[in-house]
């Protein structure tokens, strides 16, 4: 592939709903611009983008794929990303390194959860849009639809570009509203046509629209809009590349990746309209002044790059896909990486073509490239040089609150099992791994149900281990509510020194469950000598790891040794070990034991429309909601819950709101089980003891 300069090049990022049409509509652009010579197909697995074993096998995008096509000398790196939300990771990194976005909406499908999600994003990051809508073969797709529903959400920014010209319920052309005539398709040819007479009403209403928005963008324009002249079309185009750029206009337009129809004057549109990187503003810190370093994608300044994604494939080997901020980027050149200290020569510059990489000597600012076996990078980290260390702030990722215990169903594949999750997590930074030391298990966090799902199959299928994801035991804590009193005397003699420990104590709630258990001896007399008051202690230490309710952990215990006894020859540590093991056994059970359940304070952000049905859910999951508050024409949720409650939220919650509501949620304290939930554990223990398995 040629070097382009930053004035040629396009960065686009593609969004919608799952299953809309973006692989299919890169499918369209990579086989127009002859990077292959036929059409792939998503059910066949021969797409460009969704290269992965795991995207073949199901049909979607899981994670984001660069596809750079050359268009009338201009490089567009079009970013296809994923439309499920369990994979909006990898949404949130692409429209990190993206200039513009086209967001995909489907004639047949219409307006959906996607669509407006992927709004939201393009209006966070500010970003440029096209809506392009597909499917406009299928014979129930309607154009006019998308374009009404998307007015009505988003008001009269909306500017339909083009407009279908249908003749016997089939897509044959369209009429191109700026110059204001008919297109018609004949094979892979478009020859002139007539605008159809059903058009004409609609073609004079969205080119009125079009000439106010052009009017707007200067005075002088103004003046001549309302003098009654006429704007050339070299006018009208530079205009209307102003206001797509600042956002006053949203241009729609539609077509068949199936039949590659419409994506020739997609192409031409995005090269004609979207910005090139060298009017983004971008800022750093330079390490070495201390001063902000405004790189600007500025080809003249200090070279500079940031990482915005790895990819780590078992077959392909590990690349660190960049965005150069400042400088140009060559092969052979010495890059230091500040956020690792790490010093290192890169061998070799590549463009990804999905999975094809494709040597390049150099990257301008603004481009987009890999580099393979970057040791230590990772995604967030910026590339610059010793000479002027340049550090970017790290682009948002969401994040994961769904989680499942796994274990390796073979236990020679743990460290692999282990291993292979490390390489995951830097390929994918909404997969976090936790080890729960305390209910010994360990847990692997995901943005979802598909997510985890996912996550289990490539380690199969590319790392070759087995996991099992189960429900995830919960952290309940164990704790005395009454005071107790107890003695146990420990004998045993067997032949030679016998053991004897004799220990009188009393049991009191402490008031702080931060703490497991606070110890003091008011032994008079020597009854107990002193040197076994460790023992005694270490007896306690043992004994709240695992509580003789329901082996949790135990919190909030006041010990107190007030007497006891010894043997001069057979007393030793661990005879006054086990009998403070025995007696705090019966004295916790004896002080009114009861079970502490983890509660989260959990916000929950919907529409209007569905708080009835969240808070009615929330109060079936034991939850206390607290208050409502509008945020941006949503309601935030705020409720207690416990954690018991949390688990399966995220698929519940998507199928109440339609995929509209998030949540999120961070623990808050403990506080007594209901007597049922105890019961429940308690039974579960004794179950779990009488099988054999104490886990």
């Amino acid at each position: 592939m040629n070097v382009y300069t930053t004035d040629k090049i396009r960065n686009v990022v593609l969004l919608g709903h799952g299953g809309c049409g973006k692989t299919s509509l890169v499918e369209a652009m990579a086989y127009l611009s002859g990077i292959t010579s036929r059409m792939g197909k998503i059910s066949d697995g021969n797409t460009v983008s969704d290269f992965g074993k795991e995207e073949q096998k199901r049909q979607i995008s899981i994670s984001t794929s660069v596809v750079p096509v050359e268009w009338e000398g201009v490089k567009i790196n079009i970013l296809d990303t994923p439309g499920f939300f369990d994979f909006v990771g990898e949404v949130e990194e692409a429209v990190s390194a993206a200039d513009a976005a086209i967001i995909v909406v489907s004639g047949k499908a219409g307006v959906e959860v996607g669509t407006e999600k992927a709004w939201e994003m393009c209006e966070k990051y500010k970003l440029p849009r096209f809506i392009f809508v597909t499917d406009m073969d299928v014979d129930n797709a309607s154009f006019r639809q998308v374009v009404e529903d998307m007015t009505a959400a988003y008001g009269k920014k909306m500017a339909p570009f083009h407009l279908p010209i249908r003749e016997n319920e089939k897509f044959v052309g369209y009429v191109n509203v700026i110059t204001e005539t008919g297109h018609r398709w004949q094979g892979k040819d478009v020859v002139d046509c007539e605008v159809p007479e059903y058009s004409k009403a609609n073609l004079q209403l969205c080119k009125d629209t079009l000439m106010e928005a052009v009017a707007e963008t200067s005075e002088e324009f103004m003046e001549r809009y309302f003098g009654g002249e006429t704007f050339s079309e070299a006018e009208i185009r530079a205009a209307l590349r102003t206001n797509v750029i600042d956002g006053t206009i949203v241009p729609m337009t539609m077509g068949s990746s199936l039949l590659c129809q419409g994506i020739y004057t997609l192409l031409d549109d995005i090269v004609k309209y979207m910005p090139s990187p060298e009017n983004k503003e971008m800022a750093g810190i330079n390490l070495k002044t201390n001063e902000i370093f405004q790189a600007n994608f500025d080809f003249a300044k200090a070279k500079s790059a940031y990482i915005f994604k790895t990819i780590v494939d078992p077959f392909i080997g590990k690349y660190s896909l960049v965005k150069v901020c400042s400088g140009v980027l060559k092969a052979d050149d010495l890059i230091y990486n500040s956020d690792k200290d790490v010093e290192e020569k890169v061998s070799k510059l590549y463009v990804l073509q999905g999975s094809k990489p494709s040597e390049i000597k150099e990257l301008h600012a603004g481009d987009i490239g890999a580099i393979a076996k970057l040791t230590g990078a990772r995604t967030g980290d910026t590339l610059s040089t010793k000479a002027a260390i340049i550090k970017y702030g790290k682009a948002e990722i969401s994040t994961p609150y769904t989680y499942m215990r796994y274990r390796a169903k073979n236990k020679g594949d743990i460290d692999k099992v282990a291993q292979s999750l490390q390489k995951m997590s830097h390929e994918d930074q909404t997969l976090k791994v936790v080890n729960d030391a305390e209910n010994r298990q360990t847990l692997l966090y995901g943005m979802g149900d598909l997510h985890l799902d996912v996550i289990a199959s490539r380690l199969l299928n590319e790392y070759k281990v087995e996991v099992e994801l189960t429900q995830p035991k919960v952290a309940f804590r164990e704790t005395i509510k009454k005071n107790s009193d107890v003695e146990y005397k420990y004998k045993k003699q067997s032949g030679g020194h016998g053991q004897y420990g004799h220990v009188k104590m009393r049991f009191s709630p402490l008031g702080d469950l931060e703490k497991p258990y606070e110890f003091s001896q008011e032994v008079v007399g020597g009854a107990v000598p002193k040197n076994f008051f460790p023992a005694v202690e270490k007896g306690l230490q043992e004994s709240v790891l695992k509580g003789p309710l329901a082996a949790y952990p135990v919190v909030g215990v006041k010990a107190v040794l007030y007497d006891g006894s010894y043997h001069p020859v057979d007393s030793s540590e661990m005879a006054f070990k086990m009998a403070t093991i025995q007696a705090f056994k019966k004295g916790f059970m004896d002080a009114h034991p009861v079970l502490l359940e983890p509660i989260a304070s959990l916000k929950v952000t919907v529409p209007d429309a569905y708080t009835g049905d969240v808070m009615g859910d929330l109060n079936k999951r034991r939850g206390r909601v607290l208050g409502m508050n509008p945020v941006a024409g949503r309601q935030v949720i705020e409720a207690d819950i416990p954690m018991t409650g949390l688990f399966g939220y995220c698929t519940d919650l998507r199928s109440m709101t339609g995929g509209r509501g998030t949540y999120s949620y961070e623990f808050a304290r403990y506080e007594q089980a209901p007597s049922d939930v105890q019961e429940k554990e308690v039974a579960a223990r004794a179950a779990k003891v009488a099988e054999g398995s104490d886990e």
